[in-house]
């Protein structure tokens, strides 16, 4: 039985998400069907991440067992044929037994980007948020700064992450790095932890709108930080925008 390292990217927009879901279109029920169909073994596949509905991923990576002696190369080339064209299989590799694709990762990049522009583009609707106003890119960078580090995003998370689900960690999360980019009036959110919550990092995409609208201070995210207060935050941004972009093992 070999244990299959997949990287995929995908479009999200017409997606309930990667998790596969009763009665809704997923990218893991897209994988698992097309894999049947070429190696005639009901696969379970194991995803980095789940993924909200109508966030895409540059780099995804998931992994799945099979009797099957198809090379790798040749698997890659029969899914890609058999699959939606806004999913794509850019790699398989032999990975070890042990290996599990959610549970061995030590930390994931996210970018969430904004066309900034005064005018939509209408060739990339879905593929980013138009933010049509003025932004203090200055006052972004300096708020991003106080989620680098170890805390409590509890304040920075959807309410509705099961308790189950968060493991021994709870709500703590270290952030690694936090950078605000801008170029050619397109501005990338690029954020790397060790883990996110649910909706963690479109609310802190907002909480840094927020920052640059003048509706949030920097004092507001350090009470947030301590206090755990939702409100404190900012509001949480489309998904259309959100991007996985890297998963570390």
């Amino acid at each position: 039985m070999k244990n299959l390292k997949f990287i995929i990217a995908f479009n999200g927009m017409k997606y309930h998400g990667f998790q596969r879901q009763p009665k809704e279109r997923t990218i893991q029920g897209q994988l698992e069907t097309a894999f049947k169909k070429i190696v005639d073994e009901n696969v379970k596949i194991t995803g980095c991440s789940r993924t909200d509905a109508g966030v895409h991923a540059r780099n995804f990576c998931f992994n799945t067992f099979t009797k099957s002696r198809i090379p790798e190369e040749n698997l890659v080339r029969a899914l890609n044929s058999m699959l939606p064209s806004d999913i794509a299989v850019l790699s398989c590799e032999q990975a070890e037994q042990s290996f599990n694709a959610r549970f061995s990762a030590k930390g994931k990049e996210y970018v969430y980007l904004i066309n900034n522009k005064n005018n939509r583009d209408v060739f990339l609707q879905g593929l980013c948020l138009h933010y049509p106003h003025e932004i203090n890119l200055e006052k972004m960078k300096e708020a991003a700064k106080l989620f680098i580090g170890e805390h409590d995003f509890a304040a920075f998370c959807k309410s509705e992450n099961k308790k189950h689900e968060l493991g021994k960690h709870g709500t703590m999360r270290e952030i690694f790095s936090f950078e605000v980019e801008e170029k050619d009036g397109f501005v990338e959110l690029i954020v790397r932890g060790n883990g996110f919550l649910y909706n963690m990092v479109r609310i802190l995409a907002g909480t840094l709108i927020y920052v640059s609208e003048g509706k949030r201070t920097q004092e507001d995210i350090t009470d947030a930080f301590k206090t755990g207060d939702r409100n404190r935050a900012g509001k949480t941004l489309p998904p259309c925008g959100l991007y996985l972009n890297k998963v570390f093992y």
